[in-house]
């Protein structure tokens, strides 16, 4: 549902350049408060990979996309980092992690998409584990430059994670415009 936007050299700069001035120092702090300090974290969509150096001042950090343009830049501008191509619906992979975080990454999904990897994150996890994620809130769906954004509400984000995470806290925040995003962080269940 991504559509090619992430997947060319073109675009990929395009969106380091747009995200320049973005990063999710904010919802860091949050996690900090619930995940301990050197915990093995997995990162869906790293991207830039701004948010996964601030990650990984605090935590073993390994950082994943789904676009190969962008684990070229990753794996260029972090050679000592570990990357690895990764669909955040399926999430293959026999890794476990004690964490995951993404900062608007699993709005790209779809509700079933979405339901498929809160499933396997799940799995994924090991006893205790932490979910940190951001969402764009609103209703409805969009196509935006090519992309699927999926928008969520917070009864919404309760209803699909609540059957695996204890949900901690969900709670608007400001990207750009008052109370225009979500954060969702919960501890795997059972």
């Amino acid at each position: 549902m991504k559509g090619d936007y992430y997947h060319t050299k073109e675009s990929v700069q395009e969106y380091i350049q747009l995200a320049k001035n973005v990063n999710g120092k904010a919802l860091i702090e949050q996690l900090k408060k619930v995940l301990a300090p050197r915990s093995d974290l997995l990162e869906l969509g790293s991207g830039p990979g701004t948010d996964w150096e601030i990650l990984s001042r605090s935590f073993h950090v390994t950082g994943s996309d789904h676009s190969s343009e962008f684990l070229d830049h990753l794996k260029t501008t972090h050679p000592t980092g570990e990357f690895f191509e990764l669909d955040a619906t399926t999430l293959t992979t026999e890794e476990q992690f004690d964490g995951i975080y993404s900062n608007k990454v699993l709005h790209h999904l779809s509700d079933n998409q979405l339901k498929d990897s809160v499933k396997r994150q799940h799995k994924i996890l090991n006893p205790d584990g932490i979910i940190c994620h951001s969402f764009w809130k609103g209703e409805g769906d969009e196509v935006f430059k090519g992309m699927f954004v999926n928008y969520h509400t917070q009864e919404d984000l309760h209803n699909l994670f609540d059957p695996y995470f204890e949900i901690i806290s969900i709670h608007p925040y400001m990207e750009f415009e008052d109370g225009d995003s979500l954060l969702l962080i919960g501890r795997k269940k059972g």
